[in-house]
């Protein structure tokens, strides 16, 4: 709660200061903010906020996931100066509304309750569906952003009726009591449908295909320093979520769902993977591999054991270090070429080589490339799930395969194609080169290293 205290203040005060000289220093406010935020998660949670716990509760596993965010999320503030340099006119609703995003994740990483559950998930998206939108000469961003809305709504209908259905049956939102009746109760059909319908709606918001269909639209229209977020945060606080509510308030019912949610990853891994190989746009194809990763962290729920909260953990940090090393890649291009095709990509290690290095090993982390943290955490997912669901495993491993190919096209096109039209004169700041490192040095050094995950985030 401390943590959400700080993080609040920090985003009305970077939103207030749009009034001088439109928004210059919220960026700063924000990064001072969080620095705080990632200092106070390492301590323990102050006694006054003990009689909110039936609603919320900081434990131990809350505060990991929130140190990756906080971590992913001041990433994304330093890529900020040079992403945003379009959006002179409204730079602090952007950096604060991306805090009060933030809010509604770390709320999903501690909720106690349905409500609260609920709360959660609109904190995290109402502003997105502002954000999404917010580059208002661009129809695809309009579209984005009305897609965005329009599903987001869908899929909250589908976990109100969900909700409601489960209180009606167990007659509590308290997860624990939920899952108390699950045990006594597995085969009572309105508990039972109110659980399909919750891991609908949550299956919307991490894009488990079929239910995908929003994603790739979203993300290739809403500015790119967004749709990382989306990619990073969203995708952390939306898996979180769904792993809490199915393996506390469902574990009563786990033969219920366990055959619909292996359904949902063969689709996903199969469906998005192909997809990929289809496009000849960097970001739509950016976009499909963040709904095909879903499919691979769908994994987490086969074969669960007392490292599968570590392994979630360490998975969606090497997925989102890899993203925000991709994505700021293709924001400097696309501010360059104005597109992102594939061919804008043309040329670019012999102008810029340490953004098409960070970006090569990025797609080589994602692809589950052995040394990088993307196999480490690859590796730990289908070991787990190996004992559980032997053939997801196998159809993970196929899908990896498979996405090997459009990533390397990404990588011959900077490495190998000549291109001359890099405006030489527009230069990637120091600022870039400092985050770009960061991300090489930590995708490695934990594909090497991994228990380093463990140290630094105080396990």
């Amino acid at each position: 709660m401390s943590v959400i205290i700080i993080i609040f203040l920090t985003a009305v005060i970077a939103l207030f200061s749009g009034v001088f000289e439109q928004g210059k220093w919220a960026r700063y406010i924000g990064i001072a903010g969080l620095l705080v935020a990632f200092y106070v998660s390492f301590l323990p949670e102050h006694q006054f906020f003990a009689k909110y716990e039936s609603m919320f509760i900081f434990s131990q596993t809350a505060a990991l996931f929130t140190k990756v965010s906080i971590v992913i999320t001041l990433l994304l503030y330093f890529l900020g100066g040079f992403s945003f340099s379009d959006h002179r006119s409204h730079q602090s609703e952007l950096y604060s509304l991306m805090l009060f995003s933030l809010i509604g994740g770390i709320v999903l990483f501690s909720y106690q309750n349905l409500v609260t559950l609920f709360l959660g998930i609109e904190i995290l998206s109402i502003p997105l569906y502002v954000m999404a939108g917010s580059r208002k000469t661009d129809l695809r961003s309009t579209e984005a952003s009305i897609k965005y809305f329009l599903m987001g709504a869908f899929a909250t209908g589908f976990l109100l009726f969900g909700i409601a259905l489960i209180y009606g049956s167990a007659g509590s939102f308290d997860l624990y009591a939920v899952h108390e009746f699950g045990i006594s109760n597995p085969k009572n059909l309105m508990f039972t449908m109110g659980c399909v319908l919750m891991l609908a709606a949550l299956a919307f918001k991490v894009s488990l295909a079929p239910f995908h269909m929003w994603g790739p639209d979203v993300y290739q229209g809403s500015p790119s320093l967004i749709t990382t977020f989306m990619m990073t945060i969203v995708k952390i606080a939306g898996f979180v979520a769904l792993f809490r509510l199915m393996t506390i308030g469902f574990f009563g019912v786990f033969e219920e769902w366990i055959n619909i949610l292996a359904v949902l990853v063969i689709i996903t891994l199969l469906l998005a993977n192909f997809m990929g190989l289809a496009q000849t746009n960097a970001k739509r194809m950016l976009a499909y591999s963040a709904v095909s990763h879903a499919g691979y962290v769908g994994l987490i729920f086969f074969g669960i054991n007392h490292l599968s909260t570590y392994n979630l953990a360490f998975y969606l940090f090497a997925y989102s270090l890899a993203s925000v090393g991709v994505m700021m890649c293709l924001i400097y291009v696309e501010k360059i070429k104005r597109e992102s095709s594939f061919k804008a990509f043309n040329g670019l290690a012999r102008t810029e080589p340490i953004l098409a290095v960070v970006a090569a090993i990025s797609l080589l982390s994602m692809a589950g490339i052995p040394l990088t943290a993307g196999f480490v955490g690859k590796f730990s997912l289908f070991a787990q799930a190996m004992q559980a669901a032997p053939i997801l495993v196998v159809i993970a491993v196929i899908g990896s395969a498979i996405s090997i190919v459009y990533y390397l096209r990404l990588i011959i096109a900077m490495f190998f194609y000549e291109e001359s039209s890099f405006n030489t004169t527009e230069k990637v700041s120091l600022t870039y080169n400092i985050v770009a490192v960061f991300i090489i040095v930590a995708i490695v050094t934990l594909g090497v290293y991994p228990d380093l995950f463990a140290y630094q985030f105080g396990l």
